[in-house]
């Protein structure tokens, strides 16, 4: 990146700097004129009865004179103020694509961090620097150097004009000019430096967060919430006090540029009066100076706010600079290029000689390794924890690059190989993995999203929108490579028929033994839009399923039908209310009565009332039954009306009104209580609030909730139906067509067993899987549990099928009786390529054709497994 501000700006937008000079200089003649043109009015056609008005050589009466000059002036006003917007929508544009060129430079910096940086620098730190801080940097840009050129040159072309008025008014305009040069950016780089403290500050305050989120379990488990929030509060005082200080020292600036400003009208009220007086001067000049003077601080106040931000924005980008910049950062040729020659990874050897790496203390993790793998090969890395089995994993894999020696393969070295042949030939499989925001097919795909593939070819308005993006992505320096394109690489998978792509996906989650959870998620999920054709089965299962329950009398108590005449004891009252399920977000299952067209429903049934009572009374239990409860105690879930932060909100409602005085509560109040009954379960929660008398009245809302319906809400409620499978509802309810009885023994268990046979006698069990793969796996993958991390990143690179597979105890949060299977299902999947196993179980080491120990960083032994299980092998007791 550029050293300085400046320097970065001349390299990627002299051009447009120059263009933005030109429209400045532009913009001075009108600007000149429009000062000079007050004057003339007031003396030749206001002032002089006799004349002559002569305008571009015509010769006029002194009326259309006088409506000429004006005319004049509002047209000069026009140019001006149209060149002014011109240039402060083309600067704006200018800043925009240089705040958005600089924010992809850091971005790219973070992709070329070596992996130990990671360790000492904060993720909310270097949020805040990319998203927040760049913001004062990219709205310089736009100014740098139309800021000084065109409020200097205004201020240069009234200067000029008051000089011309005369010469002794001038000299009173600058007089105080040196004082405020003088005095205020001194007090100003005082500002500066407490600002600059101030983003230190935040930049703590956002790493604080980061580690709040971070280690929020641990909060909660040693009950050191106070502790934590005095901290955050001496750190929040930290920035009250510097802040205090910005702003006592701001507003003295404020203070003496207003007074300064002051003075002006002062000298020339009293020095121009005089020179009126004696004839010095004309009344018209000295009106023309007063009003240019005006204009004058304007333009004096910009360069001195210039000024200060100046040297602000200079010190915050050299800073930012710095802080993506470490040692050891990436080529950028390596980030996305490819090599000139593609090494081989079969028939050739990867070696090793004095790879030495260091810890952050300098102390060495693995010292001068000399190894030599002769590809293809089956290795099992075994030691004690900390002697280096990850650390010569993550060096094989290319993402460590070693302080010392070099690792070579097929005669290449391998940290100086582009990162695209890395990810397409070597896959590392850690025991923490990482996934990105997106579904589970996404994460499972992401390996093989190296470079778009075939574009799609846009029409219509989406063409244009594609050219215009391309344009600005190439005018701001960005990457021109369309998202909508086909990035997955399948052929890399194997894959070349689009009907072999699924196959491809389920027979991954095979081998990482995820098949099943994958199915629990599509169980879980809607029906995909565009798979119209799975409707059609799904209802045939919904009929076999119908069959077998109407069978067996035992098995029809497991799930409760939907009825439009009757209520579902085993669904919420809003889903009984509107037989179906909301689409979209018209209607709020959590706060369903506050919509409009529930309101009137409810009201026009006589419900509204008796809810808010129902509301008051399950309020009571929940305040009751929570009081001494924490926050995470179980009935919490089971009981999930009211949340632990609510629960004083609710007490104080009870407080101030009875049962039989709900008026007294103010119309908001009495809402939060209508809310509450909407999330009853009946058969689940068993308190006895919704009798039958009722739910003989909500079947009658229901009712008209349906026939009243407005045209434009019909889409927003898929509604049940026997014939017609709900696009809203999860796939095991458009099967069941009903819901689970609470209160039958293994009531979920047998409804599995018994969902399971009727999908897999229809034939439908990858189809619900396909539907599984589009679940939302979270941010870092939060909404997925250790084992199934590790069983999608394992899937993930089963499908792409790389070269070389570099494993560390990547099963290390799976059932006992799943990781053994797993690890023969990988060594099978990998059966003629390369696989290195950084193993905890030294037992598994016998399943390897070479067998590496691991010893403070060193290769202590290397042979067959019988030849080096001697005594050096210590016992572990954990699992691979």
């Amino acid at each position: 990146m550029e050293p300085s501000i400046f320097a970065f700006i001349r390299k990627y937008s002299w051009k447009q700097q120059l263009l933005i000079l030109a429209l400045t200089f532009l913009s001075f003649p009108p600007l000149y004129y429009s000062l000079e043109l007050p004057k003339i009015i007031i003396n030749r056609a206001l002032g002089d009865p006799d004349g002559p008005w002569m305008l571009f050589g015509y010769d006029l009466e002194r009326t259309t004179y006088l409506f000429g000059l004006c005319g004049l002036f509002l047209l000069l006003v026009l140019i001006g103020g149209g060149l002014k917007y011109v240039l402060n929508v083309y600067a704006g544009i200018v800043a925009e694509r240089m705040l958005r060129r600089l924010r992809y430079q850091l971005y790219e910096h973070v992709l070329r961090f070596p992996l130990p940086h990671f360790r000492k620098v904060s993720q909310g730190e270097l949020v805040q620097m990319i998203n927040a801080e760049t913001e004062a940097l990219g709205g310089f840009v736009g100014d740098a150097f139309a800021v000084p050129a065109f409020q200097g040159g205004t201020l240069l072309t009234i200067l000029t004009f008051m000089f011309m008025q005369d010469p002794i008014l001038g000299v009173a305009a600058i007089a105080l000019y040196p004082l405020q040069i003088w005095l205020i950016p001194r007090l100003q780089r005082q500002v500066n430096e407490l600002a600059k403290r101030r983003v230190r500050q935040v930049r703590r305050n956002a790493e604080r967060i980061s580690e709040t989120c971070a280690t929020i379990r641990e909060i909660h488990a040693h009950g050191t919430a106070r502790y934590e929030l005095a901290r955050f509060s001496e750190q929040l005082g930290a920035v009250f006090w510097i802040r205090f200080a910005i702003y006592k020292k701001k507003f003295l600036i404020k203070f003496l540029n207003n007074f300064l400003a002051q003075l002006g009208p002062f000298f020339f009220f009293s020095i121009g009066g005089w020179l009126v007086i004696h004839g010095d001067i004309t009344l018209g000049a000295l009106v023309a100076v007063v009003g240019a003077h005006k204009d004058l601080s304007s333009p004096w106040k910009e360069l001195l706010t210039y000024y200060q931000t100046l040297y602000d924005v200079r010190i915050k980008y050299e800073q930012t600079v710095a802080q993506f910049a470490p040692p050891g950062l990436e080529p950028a040729e390596l980030l996305t290029g490819e090599p000139s020659r593609e090494p081989s990874f079969t028939g050739t050897s990867l070696r090793l000689t004095g790879v030495t790496l260091l810890d952050d203390g300098g102390e060495p993790v693995l010292d001068g390794v000399e190894l030599q793998l002769d590809l293809p090969c089956r290795v099992a890395l075994i030691g004690p924890a900390g002697g280096g089995r990850e650390e010569l994993t993550l060096v094989l894999a290319g993402l460590l690059v070693p302080d010392s020696g070099r690792v070579l393969i097929d005669g290449l070295v391998l940290h100086e190989l582009p990162e695209p042949l890395l990810g397409r030939k070597i896959a590392y499989i850690g025991s923490q993995p990482a996934l990105i925001a997106g579904t589970i097919e996404d994460n499972l795909l992401y390996g093989l999203k190296q470079r778009p593939r075939r574009l799609v070819e846009p029409t219509g308005a989406d063409r244009a929108r594609r050219a215009r993006d391309r344009h600005e992505a190439l005018a701001s320096g960005n990457s021109v490579d369309p998202l909508d394109a086909d990035w997955v690489d399948w052929e890399a998978a194997g894959v070349r028929d689009p009907a072999e792509r699924l196959p491809a996906m389920l027979a991954a989650l095979a081998v990482a033994r995820l098949s099943d959870d994958v199915y629990t998620f599509g169980l879980r999920g809607p029906l995909p839009a565009d798979r119209p054709e799975l409707a059609g089965r799904v209802l045939e299962a919904r009929r076999s399923m119908r069959a077998r329950l109407a069978g067996d009398e035992r098995l029809a108590r497991l799930v409760e039908p939907f009825d439009p005449e009757r209520y579902n004891s085993n669904a919420t009252l809003a889903e009984n209310l509107l037989f179906g399920m909301p689409v979209g977000n018209v209607f709020d299952l959590e706060h369903l009565a506050s919509h409009p067209y529930v309101r009137s429903i409810l009201e026009e049934t006589d419900l509204v009332d008796e809810l808010q009572r129902v509301g008051y009374r399950l309020a009571q239990t929940m305040v009751e039954l929570f009081a001494d409860l924490p926050a995470d105690h179980e009935y919490y879930r089971q009981f999930s009306f009211i949340a632990p932060e609510d629960l004083p909100e609710f007490k104080a409602i009870l407080g101030k009104a009875t049962i039989e005085r709900l008026n007294r509560l103010s119309a908001a109040e009495r809402d939060r209580l209508l809310d509450l009954p909407f999330k009853l379960v009946v058969a689940r929660h068993r308190l006895g609030l919704i009798d039958e008398a009722l739910q003989q009245r909500l079947l009658e809302a229901r009712k008209r909730f349906r026939a009243r319906l407005p045209a434009g809400l019909l889409g927003a409620v898929a509604f049940f139906d026997p014939d017609h499978v709900n696009p809203a509802a999860s796939v095991q309810e458009n099967i069941l067509f009903g819901k689970i009885a609470h209160g039958q023994a293994h009531a979920a268990t047998r409804v599995a067993v018994l969902l399971a046979e009727v999908i897999d006698a229809h034939g439908l069990r990858d189809a619900v899987i396909e539907v599984g793969l589009r679940t939302e796996c979270g941010i870092g993958g939060a909404r997925l549990s250790l084992a199934q991390r590790q069983k999608l990143a394992i899937a993930r690179e089963v499908l792409r099928r790389p070269e070389l597979v570099l494993l560390h105890e990547p099963t290390l949060a799976l059932d006992a009786a799943d990781q053994p299977l797993v690890r023969d299902a990988l060594l099978e999947a990998f059966r003629d390529r390369s696989i290195v196993w950084s193993l905890q179980d030294q037992e598994w080491a016998s399943r390897f054709e070479r067998v590496i120990v691991l010893e403070r960083g060193r290769v202590v032994a290397q042979g067959s497994f019988a030849q080096i299980s001697g005594p050096q092998l210590e016992p572990v007791d954990a699992p691979g």
